[in-house]
């Protein structure tokens, strides 16, 4: 069950309460010698050319094979020529710092009910002891149309409503392309991995706010975790860094790449491709003296559709690694705010 909530952040900088217990993290083994706001190096990833992924030339092997090498490695991949253009992009942005931006009052208009993910407001509170992150988000399901709840959609800024439907439209053809594109750099058919997805998947967009914090050593933007979904595509903030991924043990920064959409591998991909695709850990830090925002989307398989390894990416060699699934959010959910890896679960 969900506590009673709490104030958003902008509403405890608002109120002068300084910072609040509840959001200070106590380091534990796995944090010594990473101090939350020390210097990281910065991650290596490739830009890849979402035209060129599905293009039988040269040039497409190649870039497949970039796609195969960043994800098996890192998980993460920054994807370029998505057909969505950065004046499209920068709107987005800006329709989001201007929603976070209203009165308090305006923005309670699309509040968040107690043990619902919808909605604009702080992230679940599920247990007396967990640490808070420091971030107000607006949660949106976009996709499919018909499970849209029109209450959380912002009537302010008046823009809104409308961009962010046609962003989740240009999304869905990124999105068809990128399932097709790890199909195909994995040898498998292209529609492998679409077709369990599911008809039925929905997308949940994200509106991320990341107010300036007084202990950046001390606090997280989001704590760690992997991501519950098929993959994320997330538009990082073009001027502020904070987002940082864990790899054999040490945190490195993403870069900054304006006009690009950063795609991280979820829980449920790492399943279908039998643990050769990597889901990462990965946190957001807090910068003192500036603001961050950033717009995530989960793409989340057909809740009925049945999760597992592809069939051509087991053998004698490589025996299968995970369970079947269902509902893998569901169980998700429980294991993240416990501290706990979900994938773990589905580990046989």
């Amino acid at each position: 069950m969900e506590k009673p909530k709490f104030k958003t952040v902008q509403e405890v900088i608002a109120a002068g309460e300084g910072l609040p217990e509840r959001y200070l993290h106590t380091p534990t083994g796995d944090d010594e010698g990473q101090p939350l706001n020390g210097l990281v190096p910065e991650m290596d990833i490739p830009a890849i050319d979402l035209g060129l992924l599905l293009s039988s030339s040269e040039n497409g092997r190649e870039e497949l094979s970039k796609l195969h090498s960043a994800l098996s490695t890192w998980g993460v991949v920054q994807v370029m020529n998505h057909g969505i253009t950065e004046a499209f992009l920068d709107k987005i942005y800006e329709l989001t710092k201007q929603f976070f931006a209203l009165p308090t009052e305006e923005k309670q208009k699309c509040a968040r009910e107690i043990g619902r993910v919808q909605g604009y407001g702080n992230d679940m509170i599920l247990s007396d002891d967990q640490v808070l992150d420091w971030i107000d988000r607006l949660y949106i399901t976009t996709y499919p149309e018909d499970q849209r709840n029109h209450k959380f959609w912002p009537e302010i800024p008046v823009e809104f409503r409308e961009t962010l439907d046609e962003y989740t439209k240009k999304q869905q053809l990124v999105i068809e392309k990128f399932f097709k594109a790890m199909a195909r750099s994995l040898g498998l058919e292209e529609n492998s991995f679409l077709e369990m997805y599911g008809e039925n998947a929905t997308m949940d967009t994200r509106f991320n706010m990341y107010p300036p914090c007084p202990r950046p050593d001390k606090v997280f933007g989001v704590k760690p975790h992997d991501d519950g979904s098929a993959f994320t595509l997330l538009l990082p903030d073009k001027d502020v860094e904070g987002l940082q991924f864990l790899k054999d043990g040490k945190w490195y920064k993403a870069p900054i790449v304006p006009d690009a959409i950063l795609i991280n591998v979820g829980d449920q991909i790492e399943i279908m491709s039998n643990g050769i695709y990597k889901s990462p850990v990965h946190r957001v830090v807090t910068n003192r003296e500036k603001e961050r925002i950033s717009v995530a989307t989960f793409c989340i398989p057909d809740g009925d559709k049945e999760i597992q390894p592809a069939d051509g990416l087991v053998s004698e060699a490589r025996p299968r690694l995970y369970k079947t699934v269902k509902k893998y959010v569901d169980l998700y959910f429980d294991h993240y705010q416990q501290g706990r890896r979900p994938i773990e679960a589905a580990l046989i």
